[in-house]
């Protein structure tokens, strides 16, 4: 009686968890402004972009950061 009962907790918890993913979100026509925004744009700051870029590619230790594929060694 228990594992059928850990076996329905389990089916009903992974229900109720995958059905949020099914609804699909719709920016309406007039929420696209806000989305348009030059704020919402991720590269308006140059020099945080450049920090990041710089923080990618330390990280990684491949030439050119993330424009360029490396394969991590250095040896390229």
């Amino acid at each position: 009686m228990r594992p059928r009962l850990l076996l329905a907790l389990l089916v009903s918890s992974a229900a109720a968890l995958f059905s949020g993913c099914s609804t699909a979100v719709r920016v309406q026509p007039w929420e696209r402004a806000t989305l348009t925004d030059y704020t919402m744009r991720p590269d308006r700051d140059p020099l945080a972009v450049a920090l990041a870029e710089h923080t990618y590619f330390s990280r990684e230790s491949a030439t050119g950061g993330r424009g360029v594929g490396g394969s991590g060694c250095g040896c390229n």
